[in-house]
């Protein structure tokens, strides 16, 4: 099997970025920037190609990474992500195991903040238990995912209309159309730290987008699931925005997403 790494990128010089993410596989970088270009290279013996579009939103730039891919095993990525020698064979090994998986997801070492997931021990992955895991940790068998036809919203993630929530959607795409998903306890790299593009606080804009998300991830339970989700969060969450009025901003949102 080969993989592939599909990185989306803002504004970033694409020709050192092999070097910084410690990359040794082939990878598609989709550099967001001012300008269209395209250019290629190898890096430790493995084919980086580099497109540079000018347009923004993290849904299209993993969208145009996946409709040139070739590889058998796809690992979509960040250009934050620094990952660890040999981690190449640590995936491909994990499929090789585990050959009735369509999608792996894997461990990174994140900051305290951004920890929203750890994998302990290998587990499958359904619908219920499926809203945590970021994109940095997927791993797809690209065939399958073609087939799928399968792509990344482009309501939602940085530079989008609407806050994150792209890689909740994409999974839960792949869950409903039959794919095997399951969590491995393997760690493959580390992201580093930085401004977030998207995340500006817990601020009305933040509540009122994740009822938005709520909407296509939950349908008829979106109510229920804000509260839930109130409820577990809001002694972090709500310091600014009381629960009462987050959970209002989270309707707002769900009832906008009705009318689109």
């Amino acid at each position: 099997m080969k993989l592939q790494l599909l990185v989306s990128a803002v504004n970033e010089d694409v020709s050192t970025l092999a070097q910084r993410m410690n990359l040794e596989s082939d990878a598609i970088i989709i550099n967001q920037t001012d300008h269209f270009d395209y250019t290629e290279y190898e890096h430790k013996g493995k084919k980086i190609q580099c497109y540079s579009f000018a347009e923004k939103g993290v849904g299209l730039s993993r969208n145009n990474a996946l409709l040139r891919a070739e590889g058998d095993i796809v690992l979509f990525s960040d250009e934050d992500i620094v990952y660890d020698s040999g981690y190449e064979e640590k995936i491909l090994k994990a499929f090789e195991e585990n050959p009735e998986a369509d999608f792996l997801l894997f461990n990174m070492r994140v900051g305290r903040q951004r920890a929203t997931y750890h994998t302990d021990s290998f587990h499958r992955v359904h619908i219920w238990n499926a809203g945590r895991y970021p994109t940095y940790s997927f791993a797809v068998k690209r065939e399958k995912l073609h087939a799928s036809h399968i792509t990344f919203s482009l309501l939602f993630g940085g530079g989008a209309k609407y806050s994150n929530g792209e890689d909740s959607l994409f999974l839960k795409d792949c869950l409903k159309y039959g794919f095997k998903v399951y969590a491995v306890a393997v760690e493959i790299g580390a992201e580093r730290e930085r401004e977030s593009t998207w995340f500006k606080g817990y601020t009305e804009k933040f509540f009122f987008d994740r009822g938005v998300l709520y909407h296509y991830l939950y349908g008829v339970l979106a109510g229920a699931m804000s509260l839930r989700f109130i409820l577990a969060h809001g002694r972090v969450m709500c310091e600014d925005i009381k629960p009462r009025q987050a959970l209002l901003l989270m309707r707002q949102g769900y009832r906008e997403a009705r009318r689109i």
